[in-house]
């Protein structure tokens, strides 16, 4: 017994050893969370922010990486960022950036594999770009500004090229300034239709409507915009005389050039004492830039007929979680993301997330008018007043004399 008393001592001492020699050792890298060092390519390479008194006013970039006009067909768009003044509903309107002035932007619509080039003309005073969200593109071309292109100067053009693939519902939206202007109109629908759709061949549908889901917070938007506006002018007139910096903006090729600026006294925005703490709080939500009872009013009916199988897509042009229920029919989920499910779900009510696009399939077995609309019933209010927001109506087209007809409440 005593030797084995001596035995466990020794052994004890010996792991205990190990563990404090392990202590001493240097503590694992980031290496070990599998992180690697910056890349080793000149930084800031192809970029015109980096030089100081830089103009791009007038411009034409058309960034490399695609065939050119003669080595592959093109379908040719042109696209324009603007500033306009949009009614959500009779009597409540905010100041918004819109591609083409309309909200939300133009749908697109092409076949996958098309070759797609589109014009985009900036118009406003702002600068700006666009992802082409969900769809794989060349690098080049996927509009996140100061890691793919420069973001698009007032009165610059910017050529994007791309192959439109793989099919299924997409959208894009501006990547500058995100939280201000992707939720301030900037967004569209992009579909990408393809004859070998699984979908159509499992539902035969024979119409589709395209649903984009919007947030506005009218006092946020009219003041960052036009606190916006008033700096570029700043910037705007640094670039035509010639004086802009690339700190003007804050941008710097290395992380280490970021440090070094900090130690001369340069102050990022985020800490200065009075630093705005920005709150975004909508108080109305839409369907394709309307408000209820304008979603009915103005934009109509969701239409169905007995027997009919159609296609909704929900895009998210929202930051916010929405959960869209149908009364009266169980309907098949069918695609996420844009790609087709492995197998439908059958639902009433599905969530539709940030950066989200679902697709839904309804069949007309159920003749009446439907309320379809967001369950998180906060989104199905005017400023606070109900019924308002996501609200629309599906209608069966061939009910003869129906017993009831639907009328207009905006206060309940």
């Amino acid at each position: 017994m005593s030797s084995r008393r001596n035995f466990l001592k020794t052994a004890g001492a010996a792991l205990a050893g190990g563990i404090a020699a392990g202590a001493a050792r240097a503590a694992p890298g980031p290496e070990a969370y599998g992180v690697t060092s910056p890349h080793h390519y000149p930084a800031g390479a192809g970029s015109m922010m980096h030089i100081e008194g830089h103009s791009m006013l007038g411009a034409r970039t058309e960034p490399r990486g695609a065939p050119a006009d003669d080595e592959v067909e093109y379908r040719e768009f042109d696209l324009s960022f603007e500033v306009v003044n949009h009614e959500l509903l009779p009597g409540v309107s905010l100041p918004c950036f819109a591609f083409n002035g309309q909200v939300p932007g133009p749908l697109f619509r092409v076949q996958e594999n098309d070759w797609v080039k589109v014009n985009v003309h900036n118009n406003t005073e702002e600068m700006h770009t666009i992802h082409w969200h969900g769809v794989d593109v060349i690098y080049t071309m996927d509009g996140v500004p100061m890691v793919n292109q420069d973001p698009i100067h007032p009165g610059e053009v910017f050529i994007y090229r791309f192959q439109a693939r793989p099919h299924g519902t997409r959208f894009y939206h501006c990547h500058w300034s995100t939280p201000l202007h992707a939720m301030s109109a900037l967004h569209g629908a992009f579909i990408i239709d393809s004859p070998n759709d699984p979908i159509r061949k499992m539902f035969p549908y024979t119409r589709e409507y395209v649903l984009a889901l919007e947030a506005f917070d009218i006092q946020f938007t009219r003041k960052h915009m036009n606190e916006l506006l008033a700096g570029m002018k700043r910037v705007n007139k640094l670039m035509a005389d010639q004086k802009l910096t690339p700190l003007t903006h804050g941008f710097f090729k290395r992380y280490e050039d970021f440090l070094d600026a900090m130690k001369t006294g340069w102050r990022p925005p985020y800490t200065r004492g009075n630093a705005e703490r920005t709150q975004i709080n909508p108080r109305f939500f839409a369907i394709n830039g309307k408000s209820f009872p304008a979603t009915i009013g103005e934009l109509g009916h969701l239409k169905i007929r007995q027997g009919e199988y159609i296609r909704i897509r929900l895009i998210s042009g929202s930051w916010f979680d929405h959960h869209m229920h149908l009364h009266g029919h169980q309907f098949w989920k069918v695609a996420e993301d844009g790609n087709p499910l492995p197998q439908p779900i059958r639902l009433n009510t599905v969530p539709v997330t940030p950066g989200k696009t679902v697709d839904i399939i309804v069949h007309g077995d159920n003749p009446g008018f439907w309320d379809f609309h967001d369950h998180k019933e906060l989104h199905t209010m005017n400023n606070g007043v109900y019924p308002g927001g996501m609200i629309t109506m599906l209608e069966y087209e061939d009910m003869g004399r129906p017993p009831y007809v639907p009328s207009i409440s905006v206060n309940q």
